[in-house]
């Protein structure tokens, strides 16, 4: 019997000492989360969301991690060139063993990254390039997509645009996947809405190369009623000036794509153009509950509000933490199961990744501009839910590739 007392004692004191040794191991355990994006060659939307990415890990990591681990960012920059992004996307997966992938904001570079998880077979989630193809013509298994995209934002303004009853639409947009895509559809549905539409010109700018003395003159030289504006950046800035210069804007209705976003109505100041018809961020007016918890957390940690970036950034990282504790996992399969239809909190309200097309259902705030004391604002904005301007089910079948 002291024998018998003595092995159990020495069990106890073998499992006590062996679960003191397994524990640390445990709670030591990361899960890494690869992230690529083009940081030097869009600072001004990409410098925010990095914020909010951050700010979210954080919380995750307070709050006691996921499935009992922490997370860990690695971050690599793709320099707004796919073949870059596509590289390092090997690198992080190869070499860091990152257990998902996350990011990319120019379209071309986050349709690269969704055919590399396609052909690698590992879990992607694009944040925030806006192209339709990634969740439609080139969705895939391994692909899901947090941003509306440019159906949806389109969709969101042409009923905005068919409202203002003026027949001749002048176009301008960066030539690459995005704004190609933008004004396709903003023909497409604002011709349904409006059938005696005419687009009477169109100017397809090189990206971050806008030649907006050229670009002004020939948009006035067409005397449309109205123009659809895609530009956004440092060339929305240059549109902005030249158009306000040579009086472009004077007496003629504008519906354009992200210009409410404070990333890009900011930097304009007293330049902000009055009255036009925008997709947005007005942070500084949104009192919803979830809202207000990620601003005051923002505003905490890094003495500045927040820009559409952060709630992005936000959003991804919560969402992948969300979709990790539904499928106790990171297994790519189970993730991908996990993922469609999976509900999540963002600072914008509960979003939904569909099934059908993995595309969430995240919307945008939609409003018009107006210079307050030589600093643009959004007012007489409100809240479109992304679910109602996307197609049905049995829609994204014909649009999607079969399988993917």
């Amino acid at each position: 019997m002291k024998n018998t007392i003595s092995w159990l004692a020495t069990a106890a004191t073998l499992m006590a000492t062996t679960g003191a040794l397994v524990a640390p191991a445990q709670a030591q355990g990361v899960i890494k989360i690869g992230e690529v994006n083009s940081y030097k060659a869009q600072p001004a939307f990409l410098e925010p969301y990095r914020k909010g990415l951050e700010l979210a890990v954080d919380q995750v990591n307070a709050g006691g991690g996921v499935n009992g681990k922490k997370l860990e960012l690695i971050i690599r920059d793709d320099n707004g060139n796919p073949g870059d992004a596509v590289r390092a996307a090997e690198e992080l997966v190869s070499r860091e063993k990152v257990d998902v992938l996350t990011g990319t904001f120019l379209s071309h570079v986050g349709l690269a990254v969704t055919d590399f998880a396609k052909q690698r077979k590992f879990f992607f989630l694009a944040a925030e390039p806006l192209t339709d193809k990634i969740v439609w013509q080139n969705g895939n298994h391994y692909t899901f997509r947090l941003r509306p995209s440019t159906y949806m934002q389109v969709a969101m303004l042409v009923p905005e645009a068919a409202a203002l009853k003026k027949k001749r639409w002048a176009l301008v947009y960066p030539n690459y996947e995005y704004g190609q895509s933008a004004v396709a559809t903003f023909k497409e549905l604002l011709k349904k809405a409006q059938p005696d539409v005419e687009f009477v010109a169109e100017q397809a700018t090189p990206l971050g190369k806008v030649d907006s003395g050229s670009v002004v003159q020939a948009l006035a030289d067409a005397k449309p009623d109205a123009i659809f504006n895609v530009l956004f950046g440092a060339d929305l800035s240059k549109f902005v000036r030249e158009g306000n210069t040579r009086g472009l804007f004077k007496d003629r209705e504008v519906v354009s794509m992200l210009t409410g976003e404070p990333e890009y109505l900011d930097p304009l100041k007293n330049e902000s153009p009055n009255g036009w018809i925008v997709t947005g961020y007005p942070w500084y007016g949104i009192q919803t509950p979830e809202h207000s918890a990620f601003r005051k957390a923002y505003e905490a940690k890094y003495n500045d509000y927040p820009r559409l970036g952060s709630v992005v950034g936000y959003s991804a990282i919560i969402s992948l933490a969300e979709g990790m504790k539904k499928a106790k996992s990171t297994d790519t399969e189970k993730l991908i199961a996990a993922f469609e239809g999976l509900k999540v909190s963002t600072p914008f309200g509960p979003i939904i990744y569909r099934a059908s097309d993995h595309q969430s259902t995240m919307g945008a705030y939609v409003g018009r501009t107006k210079n307050v004391d030589g600093k643009g604002v959004m007012v007489g904005y409100r809240y479109l839910d992304g679910a109602k301007f996307l197609p049905s089910d049995a829609e994204v079948s014909k649009l999607r590739p079969a399988g993917g």
